[in-house]
């Protein structure tokens, strides 16, 4: 990647409220950092030497080097189409997503950052979140596989900064210098995982906070017992509370929007991934990152898929089906989502 705009001493910190101007030039109308074409000879003499300029311990064949800059381009080409869609489909129907004036604390308190590779990496949870921290604390120095972090660890233990936990210059030099990434999922599976992982299985915090007041409001006749537990809440009352302009509790970062998440009109993202593809497009980013050649994205199978995700999609009414979609229609829009079968009405 071409660090040529980017600070080698360490960035100076000062509160998120920089001009519209200032945020804009790095946030939308900076450099593309990471991914800009490169001449195949140089790319083969960049992966030649490794990520950070150290020699590999042995001579890579050409024909590896030569599908590796392949695959390079062609995921180059595949993330100027994400990138010019989401573009458009902001320009043309999502007007009110960009905003005006400054970005605010809340659009950029789900991105983190690693500051030895220069990059920002927006969560979107259930999209692959706990694998990507477990990468940015390899990347940090935390540890030396992603294999020796657990998932708490993760989460609570993992010592990784926020965006908005960074002044004004800290953001505005972040977002204008550093590879930001991101990674979406099909909106309506990502909700079913959410449900799945929240209320299907016992969780101290999810079930007798959200549970205990999703029952009370949503279920009749609910014995005393289920609103003191909250376990045991439904996909379709769960949803209920999901469409309710009044819900009794707020939203939750599991559920919420990728686009109320990672403000991606606002924020010009140099990698969109798809959760869908996890494994094969998160190697490619490392890549393209400089990442270590032996730092691989973790392997496994999600346990919620297209076929799982339309079972609990029809326990719900066309109407909540369809007013489901519309809850995520701006993921849909401006991620290209295909509109789901199982969101029709009957």
């Amino acid at each position: 990647m071409d660090k040529a705009t980017t600070p080698d001493r360490p960035l100076p910190s000062a509160s998120i409220n920089a001009s519209e101007a200032e945020l804009h030039q790095g946030a939308l109308d900076g450099p593309e950092v990471g991914f800009q074409p490169r001449d195949p000879e140089r790319l083969g003499a960049e992966l030649r030497r490794g990520a950070r300029g150290r020699p590999e311990p042995r001579q890579r064949p050409v024909t590896e080097l030569r599908r590796e800059a392949s695959e390079l381009r062609r995921m180059r080409e595949v993330q100027q189409a994400r990138r010019r869609r989401l573009s458009e489909a902001c320009a043309r129907s999502w007007a009110e997503e960009a905003g005006a004036g400054p970005l605010s604390p809340q659009q950029v308190s789900r991105i983190w950052v690693e500051d030895r590779y220069r990059l920002l990496y927006c969560e979107v949870p259930k999209a692959g979140c706990s694998n990507w921290k477990r990468v940015l604390m390899v990347l940090g120095g935390q540890a030396q596989t992603t294999a020796q972090i657990e998932h708490q660890a993760a989460h609570y233990r993992n010592s990784l900064r926020r965006l908005d936990s960074f002044d004004r210059e800290g953001v505005r030099l972040r977002l204008q210098t550093y590879t930001k990434l991101l990674f979406v999922r099909e909106p309506l599976e990502r909700l079913v995982s959410a449900f799945r992982d929240k209320f299907e299985r016992p969780n101290a915090y999810y079930q007798p906070l959200f549970g205990s007041a999703i029952i009370a409001r949503y279920r009749p006749n609910a014995t005393a017992q289920a609103v003191r537990t909250g376990s045991g809440v439904t996909f379709p009352e769960f949803v209920r509370y999901l469409l309710d302009p009044a819900r009794p509790l707020g939203m939750d970062i599991h559920w919420e929007p990728a686009s109320r998440l990672c403000s991606p009109c606002r924020i010009r993202y140099d990698f969109i991934g798809r959760f869908e593809r996890l494994g094969s497009e998160a190697d490619v980013a490392l890549r393209l990152l400089g990442a270590p050649r032996n730092l691989r994205f973790p392997r496994g199978r999600p346990s919620t898929g297209p076929g799982l995700s339309r079972r609990y999609l029809s326990q719900l009414s066309p109407g909540d089906r369809l007013r489901a979609f519309h809850f995520y229609r701006s993921d849909y829009a401006l991620f290209n989502f295909p509109r789901p079968v199982a969101a029709l009405p009957d």
